[in-house]
């Protein structure tokens, strides 16, 4: 068992061997800061967008906001996943107004009819053919880098997106210590038993350092620690590598009352059974894996105080298929997403308080967060230094 290197960089202000500190409160409420993240991380990271069995046949579609971007995800006639902005390339409109639907042939613009194929070629508009010297894929609809991997779309709006085996594979690696112990769970191949959608009334990073932890978890998930028990000494899953938290000598199932589970996933080993892994993939996606399903976490940044948090829950598409009872499953998480979720709300308003004009501290079970300060300070660092010096705050 390794644990995290929880060492500093020198970004970071030392404040005592137990404790370091935090990001200022600032970064979690001030929109020009909210602005900068959008433009410089979620507009420039790989991000977690669409599950790709959620988009059933060609035609069919969702529409995701991605930073200040809406998105339409697809597929075409030969059932491929395609991306594109969503705009026309004529006057702007945006072509796809639902979250999600089903095209009957193509994507048309309510405005002023033109009309794009499912690989988003210009096909159709008004007068078109009178004007002769329009290039068609030169006005097709705007792609933006897609990749698919754990059964889901992955979308980078950057023109040079980074390395996603760096960034998203990378992260798996790191967490576990080998990016192929996840390939057991294939999670491509589960089945969706449920989605939950919670709308919180908090800052994107405050829930992401929220699953990051579990100095927290003692406190407010009495049925977690109950099936975890490790987990009440404060120490999270997350804060080592390779490591499962185990579940107790007399659980069952990562269920909300310790019975029995579902199927158990056949491709994870021996020592993953009985064991809850945890994955934060930045900016927006939580993996939690277990020996009978797979819980993924999606989060969309809506506002410095709004995110949408998307749950999937993930089984064996026979459990699902036979219409297994998953409320015990499905429960234990759904509880322990109420309990984060309200936790993160209650921070968000002390966000803008002089008391927390210089943030707060994380204890040594938490420092292994500092990583994730760093990389928030290193892409939107002057942003949170002008917000500062507007209101005031030292340094």
């Amino acid at each position: 068992m390794t644990i995290l290197d929880p060492s500093l960089t020198t970004v970071r202000e030392q404040i005592s061997e137990s404790l370091i500190s935090t990001l200022p409160g600032i970064s979690y409420v001030a929109e020009e800061v909210f602005a900068a993240e959008q433009a410089s991380i979620i507009e420039r990271s790989w991000f977690c967008a669409v599950r790709a069995a959620d988009l059933s046949g060609p035609g069919a579609f969702r529409t995701v906001q991605i930073g200040r971007e809406s998105v339409i995800v697809s597929r075409n006639r030969r059932g491929e996943i395609r991306a594109f902005f969503n705009i026309c390339r004529h006057r702007g409109v945006r072509l796809c107004v639902q979250p999600e639907g089903q095209l009957k042939r193509a994507f048309q613009c309510m405005y002023h009819a033109w009309t794009y194929d499912l690989d988003g070629t210009l096909i159709a508009a008004p007068n078109l053919t009178k004007m002769p010297d329009i290039d068609r894929e030169t006005y097709a609809l705007v792609q933006p880098h897609v990749r698919e991997y754990l059964g889901y779309v992955w979308i980078c709006l950057a023109d040079e997106p980074p390395s996603f085996d760096d960034e998203v594979i990378g992260a798996v690696r790191d967490r576990l210590g080998d990016e192929h112990l996840i390939d057991g769970y294939d999670i491509a191949q589960l089945a969706l038993g449920r989605r939950i959608v919670y709308d919180v009334a908090a800052n994107w990073k405050l829930i992401v350092e929220n699953f990051m932890e579990c100095y927290h978890c003692a406190t407010i998930h009495p049925e977690l620690t109950e099936v975890l028990p490790e987990f009440a000494d404060g120490l999270a899953a997350q804060y080592f590598v390779g490591h499962g938290a185990e579940f107790g000598d007399e659980i069952q199932g990562f269920t909300v009352d310790g019975s029995e589970g579902l199927d158990r996933l056949p491709g994870i080993t021996e020592d993953q059974d009985r064991r809850y892994y945890a994955i934060t993939i930045k900016p927006n996606v939580f993996i939690n894996l277990v020996p009978d399903h797979v819980i993924i976490h999606r989060m969309f940044p809506l506002a410095a105080d709004r995110t949408v948090v998307e749950c999937d829950w993930l089984y064996l598409p026979s459990v699902v298929a036979e219409e297994r009872d998953l409320d015990a499953s499905v429960e234990l998480f759904h509880r322990v997403n109420q309990q984060d979720f309200e936790a993160c709300e209650r921070c968000q308003p002390a966000m803008s308080s002089r008391v927390y004009a210089d943030g707060g501290v994380l204890v040594p079970s938490e420092h292994h967060i500092g990583a994730f300060h760093d990389w928030i300070t290193a892409q939107v660092g002057p942003s949170i230094e002008a917000a500062r010096a507007a209101q005031g705050g030292r340094r």
